[in-house]
């Protein structure tokens, strides 16, 4: 039987006691909550150090982390801890309070990455996945999920929508157990200024910092890194919200079925290769695809059938925010088309810093599926394979970072468009000024722009990365 504590209202021992008490905050505001605890005490801030009671509200929300804070102290009415203990320790049950957006065609997702632990590049590299600290802090979880609006102009007025307990079920948390190895070998083999999130699947290291320019050392070089913390990715995030959290939701289709399965990188790479050599026309035929309407994802298509998935959605890329490439390699062993990206406005590059830039942000987060098709000496396109992708640190913190900035520089400079023969050119950076990538217009049609800085409206633009350097990055097994 449950022993109900009268002064918190729920069995600090039981996690399902618990999360059953966490339902009463649904449909209430942190405001709410703070306003409705008639208990006097006062809130000591975990960051700031500061003692404040029911009148210094205005302290709160400076702080998104302490909307967490509120959850703990004014309404489960315990004094948070920042000590390697879960919050709730006699039930082995931690806290986290995380944002959800609800997007225009009314799906739900999640607004960033759940922060689960800091990295100790000392300690980790001496721990075993299941004596973790990182496991200890994440394998019960009580997700209370809030509402994001972007005109709502007070964190206290977002309103809490779920409220549930989280474990990883089994499949995720082979993939989440491999991502924490992959980590820890990068960081034993002193390359702990090199990790990305990219690296990875459903667990990532996430940078943690209050500047960008905050580094701390590590045990194997002496390469100084950016403090990061165990984050399960954005896209991971979602995935639960939509799958695990609300009731009633519709799942993917899965690529794994057999528990037996340890790596779902090498289980796609194998699914694949089994198909190395057949032409797209045979695979249309093995896989029932109409030749006739070739949709211009057709490769991608091809891939997901492959891999068991009859829509373009797989329940594991989902997870672990992985976007399938299709590349054509030519008769005479090159790419023709440069790799494309989602377009930029101007006006909203211009007040990014690199560090946290759109683009930036998402080759480090994204991992790239490459399915790879290539031209035989009769012109017949055949499947040559897959390999999994994510761009090397020092082309994106080198070479990458260049274009943007050069890129950034010149839209606030003013961008010079010139007519030569008859044809628009601009000063942005081109893919002979860079070995990586460059920019070029990615619109429909001449009516499909954005708004410049001055005023002007020019065709939308996007980043590439360029064909020669996308070959580069094949496997030679699998263009040979």
């Amino acid at each position: 039987m449950a022993k109900i504590d009268h002064y918190s209202g729920y069995d600090k021992t039981n996690p399902i006691s618990i999360e059953i008490y966490s339902q009463k905050m649904i449909g209430k505001t942190f405001r709410e909550i703070w306003e409705e605890d008639d208990i006097s005490h006062s809130m000591i801030l975990r960051e700031e150090s500061v003692s404040y009671g029911k009148t210094d509200v205005a302290v709160v929300k400076r702080n998104k982390g302490n909307l967490g804070q509120i959850i703990e102290e004014k309404f489960f009415h315990y004094k948070c801890n920042n000590d390697s203990r879960a919050d709730f320790n006699e039930a082995g049950v931690e806290l986290k309070v995380t944002p959800y957006r609800i997007n225009k065609n009314g799906t739900l997702s999640a607004k960033e990455r759940l922060i689960l632990t800091m990295i100790d590049y000392y300690e980790v590299v001496n721990e075993p996945f299941e004596e973790s600290h990182f496991w200890n802090k994440s394998k019960l979880i009580l997700l209370v999920y809030y509402l994001y609006l972007k005109d709502v102009k007070d964190n206290l007025d977002y309103k809490i929508g779920y409220s549930r307990l989280f474990t990883p079920p089994e499949q995720d948390l082979k993939i989440i157990k491999h991502d924490y190895y992959v980590i820890v070998s990068k960081i034993k083999a002193g390359k702990a200024h090199e990790l990305s999130e990219g690296d990875t699947l459903y667990l990532g290291a996430a940078p943690k910092a209050a500047t960008s320019k905050n580094r701390r050392k590590q045990p194997f070089s002496e390469v100084p890194a950016k403090p990061r913390a165990f984050a399960f990715k954005n896209s991971y995030m979602t995935y639960v919200l939509n799958n695990y959290i609300v009731p009633g939701k519709a799942t993917y289709e899965s690529i794994v079925h057999d528990d037996n399965v340890d790596s779902l990188e090498d289980h796609v790479i194998e699914k694949i290769d089994r198909y190395r050599g057949f032409s797209v026309d045979k695979l249309c035929s093995e896989f029932e695809v109409e030749i006739q309407k070739r949709p211009k994802n057709l490769g991608a298509l091809l891939a997901y059938r492959i891999l068991g998935v009859k829509g373009d959605h797989a329940e594991e890329f989902e997870k672990a925010n992985i976007v399938v490439k299709t590349i054509r390699i030519e008769k005479n062993d090159k790419i023709k088309e440069s790799m494309s990206f989602p377009t930029f406005r101007f006006k909203e590059l211009i007040k990014e810093e690199w560090e946290d830039s759109t683009f930036g942000n998402y080759l480090r987060e994204t991992r790239f599926l490459f399915v790879v098709y290539k031209f035989d000496e009769n012109g017949i396109l055949r499947l040559r394979g897959c390999q999994f992708w994510n761009i090397p640190y020092d082309d994106l913190e080198v070479q990458v970072k260049s274009v943007w900035e050069k890129t950034k520089q010149v839209i606030k400079d003013g961008l010079k468009i010139t007519m030569v023969n008859g044809i628009r050119k601009n000063n942005l950076p081109k893919a002979s000024d860079n070995p990586v990538c460059h920019v070029r217009p990615h619109a429909k049609n001449a009516m499909d722009t954005y708004e410049l800085p001055d005023g002007r409206q020019y065709l939308k633009q996007c980043f590439w990365l360029n064909n020669t350097y996308i070959y580069g990055q094949i496997e030679e097994k699998i263009k040979s």
